[in-house]
């Protein structure tokens, strides 16, 4: 990635973290850069792929432990991406309108499908299974991001856990005795 474009990917993400995924515009981000919208689209086509872009970005660093049952890679890649949302301003957001996620981020996803197969879970139920996972992950963050209450933080990381294990369990019933 050239210079520049790694320059504007960042203050896109330093943009969305101060003003929120509704304030970025191509506009505000040429002006905070000092050039013109237009210059933009030299290193990104659309605003679409600028987002998609900051979501590769974000979690393309996300890795699934090589060791371990698929159980904790699930968990480690449920709050990995979890935490990566949290990190940031409306970061559940942004990974929610994701259309191409990145090549890193298909590479986890698949990693956990081999994985789940490799336990005896059907390729099409672990493609299933791991989808479930993840978008539980997006949609717990999305609430716990658009609530803004003071539910303390280990309470919500209880409450995450807790759903995450449901789901888990429920994989591990559809696994062969």
């Amino acid at each position: 990635m050239g210079q520049r474009r790694t320059e504007v990917l960042q203050a896109a993400i330093e943009l969305l973290d101060e003003a929120g995924l509704d304030a970025l515009t191509m506009r505000l981000l040429a002006s905070r850069l000092g050039v013109r919208a237009s210059a933009l689209y030299r290193h990104y086509p659309s605003k679409q792929a600028l987002l998609d872009a900051m979501v590769a970005s974000l979690v393309g660093p996300a890795s699934v432990p090589e060791e371990g049952t698929w159980e904790e890679s699930l968990r480690g890649a449920a709050s990995g991406l979890r935490e990566v949302m949290l990190a940031h301003r409306d970061g559940a957001r942004l990974i929610s309108g994701f259309h191409h996620p990145g090549d890193e981020a298909v590479a986890v996803f698949t990693s956990l499908v081999e994985a789940l197969a490799g336990a005896g879970v059907p390729a099409e139920g672990a493609a299933v299974a791991v989808d479930t996972v993840l978008a539980y992950a997006n949609g717990y963050t999305i609430e716990e991001q658009a609530r803004k209450t003071e539910w303390p933080r280990a309470e919500r990381d209880r409450a995450f856990d807790a759903g995450l294990e449901l789901i888990i369990g429920g994989i591990r019933t559809s696994l062969p005795s």
